[in-house]
């Protein structure tokens, strides 16, 4: 079979546009070819160093993870419960802290009361996740339905743990309620009986 001629001279610029097509598919090939393979090694500034930083300088240190409260002691605790402090004073109260009153007690002292500390640090703890970009665009508001509507009606509960405490703006009051003790010990038998004594 012969290939197919065409007449005239619109044939050479047709093949010519044929060739340049290739040529740069072939570049674009070749293109392709050397960014799968990486950087080159040889053109970086430190290319004689081992990966990882210069000889001579040390990594920046990692930030710590961030820890529950109720697991840090000393000046770890004191410095985490300052800042919770400021964010209770300036953001969730102002926010959120309704009304004081018999169904929803508080206490200016909060920061005594050992459970609310560890139910307000959880709760800080969830909204510096739940309000991160990274979190999107529904976090805030899972973070209002799932954290901070469980969390205060907790600790204010007319039975919760400040419920001893001021139940209204006008007589602030501070109490800690005692834990449970463990059970009282059964009675001696050994003691004298009533009946015993009289006689």
């Amino acid at each position: 079979m012969e290939p197919v001629r065409f007449p005239g001279p619109g044939v050479e610029s047709l093949q010519a546009s044929v060739r340049r097509l290739m040529a740069q598919s072939e570049e674009q090939a070749r293109l392709l070819d050397s960014l799968a393979a990486g950087p080159d090694e040889a053109g970086l500034p430190y290319a004689g160093f081992p990966p990882g930083l210069p000889a001579g300088l040390s990594a920046p240190a990692a930030a710590p993870e961030p820890r529950f409260i109720l697991t840090l002691d000393g000046t770890a605790f004191e410095a985490e419960l300052d800042a919770l402090s400021d964010w209770v004073h300036d953001f969730l109260l102002p926010t959120y802290g309704a009304e004081v009153s018999t169904a929803a007690p508080w206490c200016q002292q909060w920061a005594e009361h050992l459970d609310v500390v560890g139910w307000l640090h959880a709760l800080w703890m969830a909204y510096q996740q739940h309000t991160d970009p990274e979190a999107g665009l529904s976090a805030p508001a899972v973070w209002h339905r799932d954290f901070l509507t469980h969390t205060m009606a907790a600790i204010r509960a007319p039975g919760g743990p400040l419920s001893a405490c001021m139940t209204s703006p006008d007589r602030p009051s501070h109490r800690i309620l005692p834990s449970p003790q463990s059970p009282a010990p059964a009675p001696d038998t050994q003691e004298p009986t009533a009946r015993a004594v009289a006689a």
